[in-house]
């Protein structure tokens, strides 16, 4: 399993949302680039970032700073937030970013993900960002009456080879990842699952591996110190090693 330590952008900060409620916004490091430089340092085989005020505002706010911080990175960087037609995928996988992240996008647009994934296969993900089983969109600000299930196996039949899956009542709080609703879905698509939202510790990580998901995003249990970094890539690796 690929653990993905996050670095989410609001103004220009890297910060850490509770819920996804943009006033508990804090910030979790000195800068970004500090971020990804300990990330890598700590063995990072992959980085998840966010636009946080794209995906408010619908549209690339932060793209300067997150394509400078894709071409410092040694290692593929996958990107969500405000990413809502063929040309902003086409600017960032052409800028460094190795897999872009459809999420509001994918709910309204279904005919873009199948665009998207026609040219560009498994360089676009989606993220399904669900509160109480239905899924949110526009920075999780405004509710659908689609149930993530219901989405996931509609984003199968396009295609879609990698699905992010966010419980949004646990994101940032460190309760523990939705495990019930993890397996649920992993019965219900047979495509690379990667879990987010609420992961605290290595006990966490652990019952993520057990149930076979692609990979697992995490922020932050590893800005307060509850997950070391390290120890949960050098973990989920030798997971790995062992189920080949």
């Amino acid at each position: 399993m690929i653990i993905l330590p996050a670095i989410d952008i609001l103004g220009g900060a890297c910060v850490r949302l509770v819920r996804g409620e943009y006033g508990s916004a804090g910030k979790v490091a000195s800068d970004p680039y500090t971020a990804l430089r300990s990330f890598i340092a700590d063995g990072a085989q992959y980085i998840h970032m966010v636009d946080l005020d794209g995906a408010k505002e619908g549209k690339t706010v932060n793209h300067e700073l997150l394509c400078a911080l894709a071409a410092e990175s040694p290692v593929p960087v996958q990107l969500g937030g405000g990413i809502r037609d063929m040309e902003t995928v086409e600017f960032y996988l052409e800028n460094g970013i190795s897999r872009v992240i459809l999420g509001s996008a994918a709910l309204l647009n279904p005919n873009l993900v199948r665009d998207a994934v026609r040219h560009y296969k498994d360089r676009i993900a989606v993220g399904i960002d669900a509160y109480d089983g239905k899924v949110r969109i526009s920075g999780w600000l405004e509710r659908s009456e689609t149930d993530y299930i219901e989405f996931a196996r509609i984003m199968e039949d396009c295609g879609v080879s990698n699905i992010i899956f966010t419980d949004i009542e646990r994101d940032g709080t460190q309760s523990g990842a939705n495990c019930i609703q993890l397996a649920a879905l992993s019965e219900a698509v047979s495509i690379d699952i990667t879990a987010s939202g609420g992961i605290n510790d290595i006990n966490d990580i652990k019952k993520l591996v057990s149930m076979g998901l692609y990979g697992a995003i995490t922020g932050k249990a590893i800005y307060s110190g509850s997950l070391s970094l390290r120890e949960a890539v050098e973990y989920a690796g030798k997971a790995d090693n062992t189920l080949s």
